[in-house]
């Protein structure tokens, strides 16, 4: 009776976990456009840093 328990339980986490898993939201075309977006200005916050740099060393007199 004990093991039948055990074996029940075991049987029921493991399809409440199958069944949690197979539930993942998948992404949408919104969220990979928010994405793209958050590349994007990362990109445009490195080049703009790049820029300052390198008007900084412009007003030093160094050449890169």
């Amino acid at each position: 009776m004990r093991v039948g328990r055990i074996f029940g339980t075991i049987l029921i986490l493991g399809a409440t976990l199958a069944a949690l898993s197979a539930c993942q939201k998948q992404e949408g075309p919104m969220e990979r456009a928010g994405k793209d977006l958050d590349k994007a200005v990362e990109n445009v916050g490195q080049q703009v840093e790049k820029a300052g740099d390198n008007i900084q060393d412009a007003a030093k007199g160094d050449k890169k």
